[in-house]
């Protein structure tokens, strides 16, 4: 071999799997996983997802039993959505210390008091119209939803909430949510704030799932899914008002949007690989086109080596149960 082959191998730490797995990166772990979950009242038996192979809206009278066996599984942390049959046009189910929310909330924490639970705090699911607030004059009043984001966060640390998650997209939110905590004697529960929000098109099975009858668009509240500047200064503002967690939603198109703030923050970073990215791979492994386990873990991989430390993703219990 010539003199002037180069010294560095690149290929020589690729050689067998154990020096691959000893140089390896990124890592992938139970304590990076979060499990939302459907869960609806009034309902008698699992109902399945037809957007999301493989998921089910939970009954509410069978969710203690789900969660026992999904902390056994070794699931660390989960993040319920309710299904509710008591919209209103302000979500005031939401608002109630016996409603879904708490409920749900109050029911994971006692079945499995191991697991971290996270609620979702927003009113999308609650409200008739669908929307993430309190609608006057043809709009999504920011102020008004903002303070009952704040009764809401209350509602669910008082149910037990270990962390709470607003995801409404508002001006403010966060430093409303911190307040409302603080003041009712929660400055210990932590937000995880659904920082970098976009108005995008790979939601659509979750709207399915969470029985959603929204009408017209979020683009007002959401992210322009084009703004890669202005993602960076929405994360940047949560941080400023006081989020504990950060996160990027939805995670596969926007690994740049990831990596960019993963520079400009030590905030621990969330990816949550939404509906439409599980759809994609659950339906392209129907089609035999693709390798679901190797896809599923290539694709949290580049959420990992994006800066994400945590991620929300439908395939964690698949995961589990699948050893990882």
């Amino acid at each position: 071999m010539s003199s002037r082959f180069p010294t560095t191998r690149l290929r020589r730490l690729r050689r067998t799997p154990a020096l691959r797995d000893l140089v390896r990166e990124n890592t992938l772990s139970a304590e990076h996983l979060i499990y939302p979950i459907f869960v609806e009242e009034g309902l008698d038996e699992p109902q399945p997802i037809n957007g999301m192979p493989g998921q089910y809206r939970i009954p509410e009278s069978q969710l203690a039993d789900e969660a026992r066996r999904l902390a056994a599984l070794g699931l660390r942390s989960i993040m319920p959505f309710g299904v509710s049959h008591h919209k209103d046009d302000i979500g005031s189910d939401a608002l109630s210390g016996t409603g879904l929310l708490a409920r749900m909330t109050r029911t994971i924490k006692e079945a499995a008091p191991e697991l971290v639970v996270i609620p979702d705090i927003c009113f999308c699911e609650y409200t008739t119209h669908g929307h993430c607030g309190v609608i006057c004059d043809d709009h999504v009043d920011n102020d008004i939803t903002i303070a009952n984001l704040g009764r809401q966060a209350v509602i669910a640390a008082a149910a037990g909430a270990d962390m709470v998650a607003p995801s409404a997209a508002m001006d403010g939110q966060v430093a409303a949510i911190r307040a409302a905590l603080d003041d009712a004697g929660f400055s210990h529960v932590p937000i995880m704030a659904y920082s970098t929000k976009m108005a995008s098109s790979f939601y659509g099975p979750f709207r399915e799932a969470a029985g959603s009858t929204l009408k017209g668009d979020r683009k007002a509240y959401q992210m322009d899914p084009m703004n890669g500047r202005e993602a960076l200064r929405e994360s940047l503002q949560d941080e400023a008002e006081g989020a504990d967690i950060l996160m990027v939603k939805p995670a596969m198109a926007y690994l740049d949007v990831m990596a960019d703030i993963r520079r400009h923050s030590l905030l621990p970073l969330a990816a949550y690989q939404v509906s439409g990215e599980y759809a994609m791979i659950k339906f392209a492994a129907q089609a035999g086109v693709i390798d679901e386990r190797a896809v599923v873990r290539e694709s949290l991989g580049a959420m990992r080596r994006a800066g994400a430390d945590l991620i929300l993703t439908y395939f964690a219990a698949q995961l589990l149960e699948e050893g990882l």
